[in-house]
């Protein structure tokens, strides 16, 4: 029996190709979700990423689905949030083949059931590892059929229609793609595309061609580095804002016109209460990284906030059993009742458009009033005990006057004065990952250096 721990991760099937997953696995793993997902659903739809091996991967997994007397209904090329959308519109199991923005020799596999909803480790992810590992039985009834569908324009209209842009003032935008799937949906979405009607926006197109090697940056919009491109060009031409997009387009990163980067975190407020003004009262997810503002402006907004875990599979579950209108993440993940509960960046680059287009105040200072504390980002440290370490974090501030501290998602640690910071061991390095936010940066500095000298020791 093999072991495919290291390739099936909490939420996804990921690997690098050739080593780790060929196409012979990943027909048994085709197989295998056929049989989990067979009681319920007859059919499964399949998209994939523009790298190299993804058309040759989603065609296995399409030959082991059918192995097991499903039928396949293909939409090709597509981002990660249009195969949610397929899954949603067409009621149906979904696989999308992508490894994100990993390097151009991984890829990976991210399922899920009829309507968009999650497939992890505790839903159904680890029987499927459990089937591959023990040998897929044989099926000696008919297979299944393959047919192909596009999407993209369906996909494009469902999303203008969640957003009203008519309104819309001119806006010139700076879209860096990162040579990954928003190539393929932006000049659809924003562009106009058969009965859609035009919109007043300029798009300034970066890196739009289809490039599994991702020749010019990784798409990771969340690391600085990879957004110096994008703030460029919006300086450079005056754009009114920039969007990036991370390789299968389901995360977008916003920058200002000052070509400075917008925090997911006043992103998710902004959008919270755009989603509020239209039901008022309703329920609003946030993860517990996200800045405090979040929950703050919600409240003002006359809505409920609720702190979840980090990851999408606690977020659309935390969503569900509330009723949540909308959930966002720091990782510029963000979640929508009315895209199944699945998340899709650009939904979200619709919100922050219409609420910039819609009055004529720059976006600096339209989100200025949802960024209210310094924050540290993201500071991950390699450590060779990772329980050790966050004992000693909480051995520290546990006994400190005025501090109070949770484990809802490692340990979060709340000071008088306002600070906060987050420890978390990650579920597949050997790394502690810490958020901090404070009133100001020099508070954020501090606190930040307090608890590095603990991890780090």
């Amino acid at each position: 029996m093999s072991d495919l721990s290291g390739i099936v991760k909490a939420y996804d099937i990921r690997g690098v190709v050739g080593e780790q997953i060929d196409a012979g696995l990943v027909r048994d793993f085709g197989a295998a979700f056929a049989l989990l997902i067979k009681p319920d659903s007859p059919s499964v739809v399949i998209g994939h990423d523009m790298r190299d091996s993804s058309p040759g991967l989603a065609e296995a997994f399409a030959d082991g689905v059918t192995s097991q007397g499903l039928d396949v209904v293909s939409i090709g090329l597509a981002s990660t949030d249009q195969l949610y959308f397929a899954s949603g519109s067409l009621d149906m199991p979904g696989a999308m083949f992508t490894a994100s923005h990993n390097p151009a020799k991984y890829n990976g596999i991210k399922l899920c059931r009829a309507g968009a909803a999650p497939v992890g480790q505790d839903s159904g992810l680890s029987e499927i590892r459990d089937t591959v590992e023990n040998g897929v039985p044989a099926f000696s009834g008919q297979r299944g059929t393959v047919t192909e569908r596009d999407v993209l324009a369906e996909y494009a209209a469902y999303l203008r229609g969640l957003v009203d842009l008519t309104g819309s003032r001119p806006l010139k935008i700076v879209v860096d793609a990162g040579n990954g799937m928003g190539g393929h949906t932006v000049p659809t979405v924003l562009g106009g595309a058969g009965d859609l009607a035009a919109l007043p926006f300029e798009i300034v197109p970066l890196y739009f061609e289809l490039d599994g090697s991702f020749p010019n940056h990784e798409a990771n919009p969340l690391d600085p580095k990879n957004i110096v491109d994008l703030q460029a060009k919006v300086r450079e031409v005056g754009a009114d804002l920039g969007l990036a997009f991370d390789g299968d387009a389901d995360r977008c990163f916003v920058v200002d016109e000052k070509g400075d980067p917008v925090s997911p975190s006043a992103v998710t407020a902004l959008v919270a209460t755009r989603e509020l003004a239209k039901e008022p009262g309703a329920t609003i997810i946030h993860n517990l990284i996200t800045s405090h503002a979040v929950p703050e402006i919600v409240a003002e907004h006359g809505g409920t906030a609720v702190r979840t875990r980090v990851g999408h599979s606690f977020i659309k579950q935390e969503m569900a059993a509330t009723g949540a209108i909308f959930g966002g993440e720091h990782s510029a993940h963000y979640y929508f009742r009315d895209f199944w509960r699945a998340d899709t960046g650009m939904l979200a680059a619709l919100h922050v458009l219409a609420a910039l287009g819609e009055q004529e105040r720059p976006l600096s200072e339209l989100t200025a009033q949802f960024s209210r504390y310094a924050a540290s980002g993201e500071i991950n440290s390699t450590v060779s005990d990772q329980v050790a370490r966050l004992n000693a974090v909480k051995d520290t501030f546990g006994a400190r006057d005025g501090a109070t501290l949770d484990e809802l998602d490692g340990l979060t640690v709340r000071l008088g004065d306002g600070s906060w910071f987050n420890l978390r061991a990650s579920n597949t390095e050997p790394l502690l990952r810490l958020n901090v936010e404070a009133p100001d940066t020099a508070a954020v500095r501090a606190l930040t250096d307090e608890v590095l000298a603990i991890v780090r020791a």
